[in-house]
């Protein structure tokens, strides 16, 4: 987003679709550029947008399920690339915040049972920027993470320290979660620093939902 006066626009009218012909009942603060700044860094934003009113409830319906299909259509309108969609952010009634601390729950549950059993720990299934903040979260331990699976079903393992991390084609198909643990060996590509990787499974179910 080289204009952020220009994006900001195109949000705005966004906004007024949704509130005008879409119905939806809704107050609206749209900031651009250092103001929009993530002060925990779990965002890169450079737009941000507040929504308050009778019907910010129903944004935040199945955890924030229409917030993120808000954040995904203006990244489109925008035309950012996949890696850049936490360029612009979505909030409702200060979901987010309330989200990153849910997050850091299941971060300090998985890194517990992860100690306890000597097992790999699977997180449930969840969208880049919270998968990217979640192995922020994990990070913190001496443990290792990496994503797995497809699409909107890609979701965080995290293995015990010293374990083998099974190969990335392995762990794109969803199955393969094997405890490899001789030394070294199998690095897969999807973990380390940046992106949706880190350092840092065996449930699958929900766990330190966010607000409904």
């Amino acid at each position: 987003m080289d204009d952020l006066q220009q994006a900001a626009t195109t949000i705005a009218s966004l906004m007024r679709t949704l509130t005008g012909p879409g119905g939806f009942r809704l107050k609206y603060r749209i900031t651009a550029g250092a103001g929009a700044a993530d002060p925990d860094g779990f965002e890169r934003r450079d737009i941000y947008v507040e929504c308050k009113g009778p019907d910010a409830e129903l944004m935040l319906e199945r955890d924030g399920e229409l917030l993120r299909a808000l954040e995904h259509v203006a990244a489109k309108a925008l035309r950012l690339e996949a890696e850049d969609h936490d360029r612009i952010s979505f909030d409702a009634d200060g979901f987010k915040a309330e989200r990153a601390s849910s997050l850091r729950r299941m971060a300090e549950d998985g890194i517990a049972r992860v100690k306890e059993t000597e097992k790999p720990y699977h997180f449930p299934p969840m969208n880049s920027r919270e998968r990217r903040m979640l192995h922020m979260f994990l990070k913190e331990s001496d443990l290792q993470t990496a994503s797995s699976g497809e699409g909107a079903r890609r979701f965080v393992v995290l293995y015990p320290a010293g374990a083998a991390v099974p190969r990335e084609d392995d762990r794109r198909g969803g199955g393969g979660f094997r405890d490899r643990r001789a030394g070294g060996g199998g690095r897969g590509g999807d973990r380390g620093r940046g992106g949706d990787r880190g350092r840092g499974g065996d449930r699958r179910g929900g766990g330190g939902r966010g607000r409904r």
